[in-house]
């Protein structure tokens, strides 16, 4: 099957790029990204490439390059569906909230609504291809709801794939031009071959994974779960170094010389977060549950339980350090994204640490290049506000337009995102806006310890025995 026609549902994180990338590679191709939320697919439209809805490094170029072309972004579900030869699925599956498996499995309301839409717009033979992140098996629901309506019409056929996004946030376009591996999983090997053809206009064949429609699914959750799991091993040893006198870098080069492990994912910090990491391991942690493996679930329950002790440690860390107290005390936050070079804050690390200091009744100026205030206000659950009476115990926030603003008056600043700004700091120029004795905690070991002690500042640095 020659697919000339692919329409996309969800233009977030991994829709929009992804699609950008193949209408890229494949001029041919009239891809179509379709979303019922009129102002994204109104951002993705703007000729101003600067207000794209999603940040990534070279994002834009992509863009500018396809759309109008071959790359197209709608709010015309239905008609999009009817024409596309290919439909990607690519909407959210965040953990529930409530119900049966309430705080981890996956909430598949939307890939449900959208397979009953496919099932009804869509004409011919389709093929529907899994993007989104979904737990084993899913494939089956889907499956079942394109069956019933190809029973009512014979004029519709359907094909149902796995084709999981192995991004990193901050380097999703490097990612997809130059993958790892692309994983397909099916039954129908003829549609296997077509989205395979679509990859290789620019992935060699041997870079194309072919598996069963299970183990394609799986493969996704556990690779988020390893990467997780790494991250977490290495910030618990961060833990043991400080209390024991050893620098957690030292280690972790020790350790990735071994061909082995390697030193990806050595860095120490204040723990994982983005869309996937989290809510892929409870998923996996229910699944292993609902098979009857509580080992195995208490395994990896272990490696979130650790991220989240992790956050909280620091938290806790400032509070000790700033005399057992921060209210009213004002702390400039570095970063909110939960990586550089993201706009992204879905379970920033940053979010648990402000939180717990907002507790504590300390007054927060929060910087971040790319992070707007409306969605530090949605992902701290509360409104910017000027500083609150010092001793009334009440914490607030407020947004800072650059970090000398974000430092002046503050008692403490914390680097929790590694974005390159802050790895060049002048802190000589800054400690003389601080109040003294004032301090660094840098949860992201990004600064330049020497400068920052020259300039008079105490120094915290994650994973350091000296700090």
């Amino acid at each position: 099957m020659k697919v000339q026609r692919i329409c996309c549902i969800g233009a977030g994180y991994v829709g929009g790029p992804t699609m950008a990338v193949i209408a890229d590679r494949c001029p041919a191709i009239q891809v179509t990204v379709v979303d019922l939320n009129q102002a994204r697919i109104d951002a993705w439209n703007d000729s101003d490439l600067t207000k794209l809805p999603v940040y990534e490094p070279g994002l834009d170029a992509v863009v500018a390059r396809a759309r109008g072309r071959n790359l197209h972004f709608s709010t015309a579900v239905e008609e999009s569906i009817a024409s596309a030869d290919m439909v990607f699925i690519s909407v959210n599956t965040p953990t529930k909230t409530k119900g049966l498996g309430a705080g981890q499995a996956s909430d598949l309301r939307w890939v449900e609504a959208c397979a009953r839409q496919v099932a009804t717009a869509a004409t011919g033979h389709t093929i529907v291809v899994e993007k989104s992140t979904l737990p084993v098996r899913t494939a089956a629901a889907i499956k079942t709801i394109l069956e019933a309506a190809q029973e009512e019409g014979s004029s519709r056929s359907f094909s149902v794939l796995s084709n999981p996004e192995f991004l990193a946030e901050g380097t999703a376009i490097g990612d997809l031009e130059a993958p790892d591996r692309v994983l397909i999983g099916g039954e129908d090997p003829s549609s296997i071959d077509a989205l395979a053809e679509i990859y290789g206009h620019w992935v060699t064949p041997e870079k194309i994974l072919r598996t069963n429609l299970w183990s394609s699914e799986l493969s996704k959750l556990t690779a988020n779960a390893f990467l997780a799991q790494r991250i977490s091993s290495i910030n618990s040893i961060a833990a043991f170094c400080e209390a024991s006198g050893a620098d957690v870098r030292e280690v972790a080069r020790a350790i990735g010389s071994d061909s082995r492990i390697g030193p990806k994912f050595l860095n120490a910090g204040p723990g994982f977060g983005g869309s996937c990491f989290q809510k892929d391991i409870l998923n996996l942690v229910y699944l292993c549950r609902h098979f009857g493996l509580p080992e195995v679930a208490d395994y990896w329950e272990s490696v979130v339980t650790l991220n989240t002790w992790q956050q909280h440690r620091i938290a806790r860390l400032v509070v000790e350090q700033l005399f057992g107290t921060v209210t009213g005390k004002r702390l400039a936050i570095l970063g909110f994204a939960f990586k550089a070079d993201t706009n992204d804050t879905r379970e920033a690390p940053a979010i648990r640490i402000a939180r717990d200091l907002l507790e504590e009744g300390a007054q927060l100026s929060i910087h971040d290049p790319k992070v707007v205030e409306a969605q530090i206000s949605r992902d701290l659950k509360l409104e910017p506000a000027s500083a609150a009476d010092g001793l009334s115990g009440t914490g607030s926030w407020a947004q800072a337009t650059s970090i000398e603003a974000a430092v002046r008056g503050a008692d403490a600043v914390l680097v929790l995102t590694e974005w390159q700004d802050y790895r060049q700091l002048n802190w000589s120029e800054l400690a003389a806006l601080m109040r003294r004795p004032a301090w660094v905690f840098d949860a992201r070991a990004v600064v330049d310890p020497v400068a920052v002690k020259a300039a008079g500042l105490r120094l915290w640095r994650i994973g350091d025995g000296e700090g």
